[in-house]
């Protein structure tokens, strides 16, 4: 592990790392070569640490900021008794695989002098975030925060130009600011947000937690309390903020030491306050214990959760998916009995098979319902403009002509959008290639499924074998898997992606069952994590 305290420094690293990674080419075209950046003020707890674990997990190089930022605190807030504690940070980053730290004193990342003792003055130049997104929440009273936070996380994107940084969830107006930010400023990075870290007694984890004695900590606890009974009462049908509001206050407000800030109800995305909740919800609360200033929150989504599976050919994903919808009593979204129901669309109309324009003006005009089988293993149900054509689509012209329809972009884009109208909703689960990037990017657990080139050709031979067709050898099955692997995931739509928060599961020793309960496991898991 490297430790710099310069950018002159870092830059050469990080310049050195990318000159070695271009040379090699092909080399290391199966690796991709990715730097994930956790930025951090150092004192680092178990919540730093599952951010660092992420990025460890998802990238080639990991780097660690520690930098207590003058420019985020207030004139009266806490930067010279702000933890700092270096040594130790350093020992827990080198544990956990940490490639790179870079601690730089505040004039190496800008000129200090110009920097008056009310940092939320002009100071230089600034990174200024959109106004409705800082004038709520914590923006209200710490004035020049996000600016200030959004000016050094700029710079350390540029100086270190991840593929991917990584933010709790804990600080969500912060997140949702830094993700505004990076896509107004068209910048190459991957913002991925964590889960909020508790102690035992749900307590989101925080530096400034060692400021509280053991007795402020265990009423600072009511939050989560809070936080819990609103979302039980969110659960039952209650959307609208008074009520959700008063929920939280009324429970707060018995903590005889706890000083509200506030409690709100905003978009999770944009921070526009709420008066119900539609979609989702972020139900935000800032507090303070003594002089502690403590803030949590919990995401509100008015649906199910959302199940995406991809991986390549091979890894079982159908199959799966469709046993995990029927235990978990989920829709399966079968895009294949989607196509199928286009073509059929096509078949019965005056419309050529190969004429885009025309099938897209078509499937402008076509609704396509799905439903469960009304038997468990059974096919979806399917209806075309309220016609059911659940037997109709499996005949055997539709299924000579699928392909050709399948293959036509205009399709594609169309059913997509069909697709998303179920995933307002919730309660599916789907599966393919991009479906985790592309299709259901919110979705709620995503899945990559994969195997081995190998096991995936053994299990490509002994399909042939059951269905009476003459096997290839495993070498030539290997190589056009291989080629097929290429391919898919370098096309120009649809590519073969893992998403950046997708749980990878190999499935090289596990059976369709194990690997259905593992998905299962963790589909219990997200729904019972409460809050976030």
């Amino acid at each position: 592990m490297r430790l710099f305290t310069t950018t002159a420094g870092l830059r050469r690293y990080l310049e050195g790392i990318r000159r070695v990674r271009n040379s090699e080419g092909r080399a290391i075209a199966s690796s991709s070569g990715s730097v994930g950046l956790v930025p951090t003020m150092g004192s680092l707890h178990s919540g730093h640490l599952s951010l660092i674990r992420r990025a460890r997990q998802e990238n080639d190089q990991v780097v660690v900021s520690i930098f207590v930022n003058p420019l985020q605190f207030g004139p009266q807030e806490d930067l010279q008794q702000y933890p700092q504690a270096l040594e130790n940070d350093s020992q827990r980053c080198q544990q956990l695989g940490v490639d790179v730290i870079f601690a730089p004193s505040a004039s190496e990342l800008y000129d200090a002098s110009h920097v008056p003792e009310d940092s939320s003055q002009t100071f230089v130049t600034r990174v200024i975030p959109p106004p409705e997104m800082v004038q709520v929440l914590c923006g209200k009273t710490r004035i020049g925060h996000f600016e200030g936070v959004a000016t050094i996380v700029t710079k350390l994107l540029s100086l270190v130009q991840p593929d991917r940084a990584y933010f709790g969830q804990k600080d969500a107006q912060q997140l949702a600011i830094l993700k505004r930010l990076t896509a107004d400023l068209n910048l190459p990075v991957h913002l991925v947000g964590c889960p909020t870290v508790r102690d035992s007694g749900g307590l989101a984890l925080s530096s400034r937690n060692q400021y509280l004695n053991l007795d402020q900590q265990r009423q600072a606890r009511a939050i989560f309390v809070s936080l819990k009974q609103a979302k039980t009462l969110f659960q039952a049908g209650q959307v609208d903020r008074a009520s959700l509001l008063k929920a939280v206050k009324s429970h707060l407000e018995t903590v005889p030491h706890l000083r509200i800030e506030y409690v709100e109800l905003v978009h999770p995305d944009t921070m526009t306050p709420l008066e119900q909740i539609e979609d989702a919800g972020l139900l935000a609360i800032a507090a303070h214990m003594g002089s502690t200033r403590l803030i949590d929150n919990v995401v509100l989504r008015n649906r199910q959760a959302i199940i995406a599976i991809d991986g390549p050919a091979g890894a079982g994903k159908s199959t799966v998916a469709r046993q995990v919808a029927q235990q978990l009593d989920l829709l399966y979204l079968d895009t294949g009995a989607m196509y199928r129901a286009v073509t059929w669309k096509v078949l019965h109309s005056d419309v050529a098979l190969n004429d885009e324009p025309a099938i897209a003006e078509l499937l402008s005009q076509c609704n396509i319902e799905l439903t469960a089988g009304t038997e468990v293993g059974s096919p979806c149900q399917v209806w075309v403009n309220g016609e059911e054509v659940s037997q109709a689509i499996r005949s055997a012209e539709v299924t000579a002509n699928v392909s050709t329809i399948a293959a036509q972009p205009s399709v594609r884009e169309a059913l997509v959008k069909q697709q998303r109208s179920y995933g307002k909703k919730g309660g599916v689960v789907m599966d393919g290639r991009d479906i985790g990037t592309h299709v259901f990017p919110h979705a709620e657990l995503k899945i990559f499924l994969t195997a081995s080139v190998q096991e995936r050709a053994k299990r490509r031979q002994q399909d042939l074998k059951n269905q009476g067709q003459q096997s290839m050898n495993l070498e030539d099955l290997e190589q056009t898997i291989h080629e097929r692997d290429v391919k898919d995931s370098t096309r120009a739509i649809a590519p073969l992606q893992k998403a950046d928060d997708a749980i990878e599961i190999h499935t090289d020793s596990l059976t369709i069952e194990d690997v259905t309960a593992k998905i299962i496991d963790l589909y219990h898991e997200i729904s019972a994590r409460s809050p976030n």
